[in-house]
Formats: C-alpha cells, structure tokens, sequence
C-alpha cells in the first residue's frame, strides 16, 4: 500500500522479491547442500534454518529421511533434526562412510551411502560372559537322581490339527464350527454345576417371555455374545446367540463388583457364557435384564508330576525370529555355552520353541529392509544349523506362529515336510498343541489373539500378556473373535477350545516374559531373542528378550535365565 502499486503490481513484486531471496540463498550454498536440500523437499521434509548447519555435516540425509518418515515428522528444526539422529544411531554411525565390520543395522545401505539406522549387535561371537547370576527359586540338584541324556524321552501329542483339517471354508464349516464351541462349552458348564439352573433354549425362552418377566421367574440361557457395546450409563448391552436365535441383554455393573467382574472387564465376540436374568416386556422390544454372567468351569487344577525319579526340566522361548537384523546372535551364543557347561543345563530334556522360529518373508510391508537372510529357506536352514548346537540329550517340540511358512488361519499345521528334513532331535507339531511331557500336560500356543484381548478387554495389555493367558483359560478358549485380528479356520469341530485344563500353559508373540500360577495352572509366557524393532521402537514398547525360562517337570520349580 505504501508503494501505491496496484495488486497485480504488488503481487508481480513480491514474486521477484521472493525470488530474488531464494537466488541469493542458492549462491551462498554450497552444492552439496542444494543436493540434500532437494532430497529432503522430494521427500516431503521441510528444512527450517536452525536446521541447516547440523544437516549440512551429515555424511547422508538418507537415515535422517528414514527416522523422518517412521516418526511421522515433516519440520526439520534444530530440535527434532538431533531427535532424530538419536533414533537412528549415534552421530558417529552416521557420519561413518561404511558399516563397521562385523555389524548389522536395521536398514540397508546403497553402493554410495552410509549405513541406515542403528547398529544393533556385533555378529562376531564376542568373549563370552555367564548369564546373570540367578535368584534362589527351589531348583535343587537333589531333585534330579539322573541327568536328562540319562533319561529317555517320553512326548505324548493329545491333539495336533496337522493332516487333520477337513474344512472347505463353506458357510456350513462355520455353523458347524459355532454349533461345535457351544456344544463343548455348554456341556462342560452343565457337568461341572457353573449355572444356577438348567438353561432354556433362546427359542423357547423367547416364546414364554411374558412369564418371565420379573425376578421371581428367573431363567438361563446360554450361547456365543456378540455385538457387545458399552451404553452411556456404564451398562453391558450384549446378544446371546444359540442354535435356535438371538436375544438381546443388558447387565448393569453390581456395586461391589471385583475389578474382574465381566460387567467391568468386558466381553469378547463369540465366547460362550451363561446369562441368569428376566424380560422387560414393557418396552417396544423386550430385552433380557441380565442379572449375572456365568464362566465356564475353571477351579483349582491339581498338577500332574513327572515321576521322582525321571525328573527333568523343560525349557520354554518363543519368537526367535531368525533372518531379522534384530535377532540377538552374541546371546544366542551365549545360551548355547550355557547349555553346553551349566548343571542346571543337564537336567534340561526339552526344548519347546512357541512359534516364530524365523521372520519370515513378505510377513509386513517393508519387510526385506530388516531383513538379514532375505531367502525363506536360507532362514529355516540357519535356525537348523543353530539348533544343531544344543547338546544331543535335548529334545526340541518347535510349533509355528504367525511369521513362520504356514497358513495363517489358526488351529495351523506342523512346518512343511521340506522345511523339517534339514532338523534333527526336533518335534514338528502344529499350533496350538496338546501334548504331555512324562505325564505333564502341555498347552502350548503361540498367542496371536493376545491382539484381540488386548482390543477388547479392560484388563489386558501387552505389558501384561498373562491377563490375556487368563481370560483364555477362563473362556476355555483360546481365540474366540471370528473376524478379528486372528485368522480362524472353520474346522467342522471347534479345536481351538481347552477341553482339559493343562498342567503347563505357555503363549509368546508380544515379545513379553512372565512365570507364574492361576488356578493351578503354571503359566509361561516365553521370551524372544529378537531386539527391539523400530515399529516396536516408535510405540514405545520395551521388550523382554533373552531369557529362557526353565521348569523342573517333578516339582514345577522354575529359573528364569537372562542372556541378554
């Protein structure tokens, strides 16, 4: 205005301005930095002046991109540029022209570029130094009159869906799925007196509802929950669904309900329970007041023992992930060399690997770039090799999970026969799997539906993946939610229900650790050798790796090993 140049004018000026700034700023810079400027604009990055100095002394942009691009940031200042230098590696890693020998990092690098993302772990085998020394936990030498290559192997598989799937993915596969669950569930409810009273058919408590319309004329249904919704007032509205139809129900939270009670905790879609209540026949379309929700039965088991004088141990890992950049090669190492020279070592006579004993390949979008065995089969045969290293005596049971070569709907089977002829001393079963060790009943499962427990109930967190193990043991079911997170096989007889409660339960798949009891159950849930990965990393999720948990199969003592 003060020009009293017209608009046009104005805005003709303003452009030869602008212009005229950026020319003398591309003259004072220096060629190398108009090339990392236009590599960081290409990549959508926009480069504030702060910023300019410290990218400038950078050997490369491109790690600076990656962390960009995975933290979802798009302003480079002075700030967020060393934030996230930090994330990628230390800034001598960045600068450095090449990898530093006998390292790994967890993106890859060009012909002309220096090495993305951090060094994770020397793949040289370094001095080797013992594992943590360990707590007092009730592991005697006393409790083991023989050593484990003294005594032989007694493996019992109750129930493995390999060469067993009969389904053909028709919608009467799942009725027959459905019908299979409610079936088992119900008749274990009504052989073990969990409900107050024998259940009516949703069909014909629908017929008489106008009997059973106040508390003096309570009844029983049960059947699958679905469409379960939180209302406005704290109250669990839910349908119960048998053979025969749905009713709708709603249970309003008790006052002096425990942190666990269902009408807090939640419900997850298709399991099985029991609903006590009676109809409000007064609104337009009546509705089940449920008065209380009933389990399945799950009292305090009494654990089989392993005979005194065969006692042995088993050792429990899971999600090895073998092939990624972040599996932890030095502590593996380490574990053999314990496996090889400790005393608690000889008492070990199984080996049981839960799952996602590689990383697979094609398993998520980007995968390759964390990859340092890039061929499926090249990442079975190394974990062979590996396995090979522990001593002769011990036997290993290995199940599949969701990263390993098999189909991803659960119940799966056991790894190809191709895959297993490169294994010796191993036990290829599927996942889940029901089997015993020297009378001890196992239920091992690789965990996958801690995803859907997680989403759906209160209670459970990836920090805690034994509330998850609880609730399955609970629901006597391990996955419940058909369309969720876990793929599902509608096999005409449901095999992912508990039918037995077992001695040992064990699950992996978060990457967590926990030893502990629930209802006489002992529950593990296995450690991975894998470090944290950057998608971990940007959650903020903090792994257990590196500890392997040892239970003595007599006395149910356990030792909790750390390598890492």
């Amino acid at each position: 205005l003060r020009t009293g140049k017209t608009n046009l004018e104005k805005h003709d000026f303003l452009i030869d301005t602008i212009k005229g700034v950026l020319n003398d700023r591309r003259c004072m810079s220096s060629p190398r930095w108009q090339e990392m400027h236009q590599a960081l604009t290409a990549a959508g990055l926009i480069v504030q002046k702060s910023a300019e100095n410290r990218i400038e002394n950078l050997q490369s942009v491109v790690p600076l991109i990656e962390a960009a691009n995975s933290s979802g940031v798009r302003l480079l200042n002075a700030n967020s540029v060393e934030e996230l230098l930090a994330i990628t590696s230390h800034e001598s890693e960045v600068q450095s022209d090449s990898v530093k020998p006998n390292s790994q990092t967890t993106l890859p690098k060009s012909e002309n570029e220096g090495p993305i993302g951090r060094v994770i772990a020397p793949l040289q085998r370094p001095h080797l130094t013992p594992p943590r020394p360990r707590k007092p936990s009730g592991f005697s030498s006393e409790d083991f009159p023989l050593e484990a290559s003294e005594v032989d192997s007694d493996i019992e598989i109750h129930f493995d869906i390999t060469g067993k799937s009969s389904t053909e993915g028709r919608i009467s596969d799942m009725q027959s799925c459905f019908r299979s669950r409610l079936s088992q569930i119900r008749d274990m409810m009504l052989s073990k007196g969990v409900l107050p009273r024998r259940p009516l058919a949703n069909s014909d408590a629908w017929r008489n509802r106008r009997r059973h319309n106040s508390k003096d004329y309570e009844i029983t249904i049960v059947g699958l929950a679905s469409d379960v919704k939180w209302t406005r007032t704290g109250s669990l509205r839910f349908i119960v669904e048998d053979e025969s139809s749905q009713i709708m129900c709603i249970l309003k939270p008790p006052n002096d309900a425990s942190p666990l009670h269902a009408s807090l905790d939640g419900l997850m879609d298709d399991e099985i329970v029991g609903v006590s209540g009676w109809f409000l026949t007064g609104e337009r379309d009546p509705i089940f007041f449920s008065r209380d929700i009933h389990k399945p039965p799950l009292g305090n088991h009494s654990k089989a023992q392993a005979g005194e004088e065969y006692a042995v141990s088993a050792a429990f890992l899971s999600d090895v992930h073998l092939g990624s950049k972040t599996f932890l090669a030095p502590q593996w190492a380490k574990m053999i060399d314990w496996f090889k020279n400790d005393p608690l070592a000889r008492t070990v006579k199984y080996f049981v690997l839960s799952g996602d004993g590689v990383d697979g390949v094609g398993i998520y979008p980007g995968q390759e770039r964390h990859l340092n065995i890039k061929d499926l089969f090249n990442q079975y045969g190394e974990l062979a090799r590996m396995l090979e290293e522990v001593p002769d005596w011990v036997d290993v049971v290995m199940l599949p999970g969701n990263h390993d070569a098999v189909r991803p709907a659960e119940p799966q089977p056991a790894l190809d026969p191709e895959v297993q002829q490169d294994y010796s001393n191993t036990v290829f079963v599927g996942n889940p799997c029901d089997f015993s060790l020297h009378g001890v009943r196992v239920l091992s499962y690789h965990g996958k539906s801690i995803d859907d427990f997680v989403a759906t109930l209160r209670s459970v967190t990836y920090s805690k993946p034994e509330m998850a193990m609880q609730a399955m043991l609970e629901r006597r079911h391990l996955a419940p939610s058909w369309g969720g997170k876990t793929p599902l096989s509608p096999e005409p007889e449901d095999r992912l229900v508990i039918p037995e409660i077992p001695d040992i339960f064990v699950t992996g798949h978060v990457h967590g650790h926990f030893v502990g009891d629930h209802k006489g159950t002992l529950m593990v849930h296995s450690s991975t050798w894998q470090d944290q990965t950057d998608f971990q990393r940007m959650l903020g999720f903090q792994p257990k790796p590196c500890i392997l948990t040892v239970v003595n199969l007599h006395t149910y003592a356990s030792e909790a090993i750390h390598f890492a």
